[in-house]
């Protein structure tokens, strides 16, 4: 292994630029990282964060710009030059194959091999090695990766990146997915790889976590470094936010609650049930409430989301909508009665990252725009740009794929689905999950006018601060149960935490 001397300097982009169609996505970016440091990487959705990892990785190459690396000239021109030099990328989206063992992904695309004879006790000699040095060695090699947690996925992505001999390791909301609990396991892991002398660039719109983890602190805007070099200690948030945004940013919900607009619920759901996942779940859902439902990671709350959608086949316990039940596995049914859902996975689940904006925004309400066999694109546009602008979608142009969207631009796209689809129930899971400060005051706005219009909405975030800032009444979820339900003003954040580690019924 190459160890870099702690606190020398390892690499230094210098005026960055890089051109997409119709948008110049970094506009001159400076930025430099010291061996065994964190460094953290903040900004707004589409302030170009996403973009200049994909530089360091080798996915884009700038236009403009110079990169060094341990003080020498480079050019990244693919990813496989990134891994040569020793910059490993872990994606918000993790790239493990559930279907390989540990020890696999480990070292896939540059197995230990003779002659394609793979050396499968190498293999797990140094994939057990690798777990041992990130103070995993629980986790066995020849265990398949799908049968881990998020948090044990995670490990496996690190131990890939150490495969690489990496001594820079960008981390993109590494954190997301993770109960606190899981948090501090990661924090353990990367203060362990920055004491061998690795360099960790650590992207996260939780400012709490960057209080916690970071060294240094660099700032983009609109694709430019705005500030660098900043004391993650020392600079006080509210520089931070108006450095991110140019404007000062508070938390802000949306407003006060109006409250149900009817008596009558809209949804009701009666002792539902998946086996081994959560049981006798039962609550009702009235037109213009909104109903957050907190609990940690693995709760269950998701799988409560997908059972009432159809998503995934509930085993008991019947769900109405009007009345009138819904068929058990069924999403066209729950879509066809009026139930949208912004499901957590927005790529991988919710988004055709390869089409149009536009066509994602009009995806559930096809019969719309229907001529006949064909479908009115004119009018799938207008209803779609209509709806951009109203969220204040960036860029908002239609025409271009979703994939070129940040986080929290894709998110706004999501509920313009819904908008247009005009849904009575609206699903959402963690909406506000990679989103900056200034998206989420946008987001929360958005959920607020829906459920005043008299929209039912069920909200999961694992921020309790969220779901008791937007609902209106409040599930506590622990261990597949309902351990507390009821007015979201009756409950704190601390009594919510007291909820969800002890599992008690209140």
């Amino acid at each position: 292994m190459v160890t870099a001397d702690k606190d020398a300097q390892l690499l230094q982009m210098s005026g960055i630029v890089k051109h997409f169609p119709g948008a110049k996505a970094l506009d001159g970016v400076d930025l430099d990282i010291r061996a065994g440091e964190v460094h953290c990487l903040l900004g707004q959705n589409g302030a170009g964060k996403s973009t200049l990892i994909k530089v360091l990785a080798g996915v884009h190459q700038p236009n403009e710009g110079q990169i060094s690396w341990r003080g020498e000239p480079t050019a990244i021109s693919s990813t496989m030059d990134a891994l040569r030099l020793g910059i490993a990328t872990m994606y918000q989206e993790l790239d493990v194959v559930d279907g390989l063992t540990v020890a696999e992904n480990i070292f896939l695309g540059h197995e230990l091999a003779t002659g394609g004879v793979l050396h499968r006790r190498e293999t797990q000699t140094k994939a057990q090695e690798l777990l041992n040095r990130l103070g995993h060695p629980e986790i066995p090699p020849h265990r398949p990766v799908g049968q881990l947690p998020a948090a044990g996925k995670q490990v496996v992505s690190m131990a890939r990146a150490l495969s690489y001999d990496a001594q820079l390791i960008i981390m993109d909301e590494p954190s997301a997915v993770l109960d606190p609990e899981e948090v501090d396991n990661l924090f353990r892991v990367v203060d362990s790889l920055t004491a061998q002398g690795v360099a960790v660039v650590y992207i996260s719109h939780r400012l709490e976590e960057i209080r916690r983890i970071g060294d240094r602190i660099t700032v983009l805007k609109d694709g430019r470094t705005v500030a660098t070099g900043l004391s993650a200690a020392e600079t006080p948030t509210s520089e931070l936010i108006s450095l991110m945004t140019g404007r000062e940013v508070v938390t802000d919900f949306g407003g006060t609650s109006n409250g149900p607009v009817s008596e009558e619920p809209v949804l009701q759901v009666e002792d539902l049930a998946v086996a081994g996942v959560f049981e006798l779940v039962s609550f009702s859902l009235r037109p213009g409430e909104i109903l957050g439902l907190a609990g940690l990671v693995g709760a269950g709350r998701s799988e409560i989301l997908e059972a009432v959608y159809g998503a995934r086949r509930r085993t008991s316990g019947t769900v109405r909508l009007n009345g009138r039940a819904l068929r058990a596995g069924s999403v066209t049914h729950a879509v066809n009665s009026g139930i949208g859902l912004a499901p957590e996975e927005r790529k991988s689940q919710g988004l055709l990252l390869d089409q149009p904006i536009y066509r994602n925004i009009t995806l559930s309400a096809f019969a719309r725009f229907a001529r006949g066999l064909l479908l009115n694109e004119g009018a799938e546009r207008s209803a779609a740009r209509q709806k951009a602008q109203a969220l204040n979608l960036s860029p908002p142009h239609v025409d271009r794929q979703i994939r070129t969207l940040s986080g929290g631009n894709q998110q706004k796209a999501m509920l313009a689905r819904w908008l247009v689809h005009g849904c009575q129930v609206l699903l959402l899971d963690e909406p506000t999950r990679g989103v900056d400060v200034g998206a989420r005051a946008d987001i929360y706005r958005l959920i607020r006018e829906l459920a005043r219009q008299g929209t039912a909405v069920l909200l999961v975030s694992s921020e309790i601060e969220e779901v008791l800032g937007l609902a209106d009444r409040v599930l506590v979820v622990a261990d597949g149960a309902v351990v507390h339900q009821g007015p979201a003003a009756e409950i704190d954040e601390h009594r919510v935490l007291d909820l969800v580690m002890e599992g008690t019924t209140a």
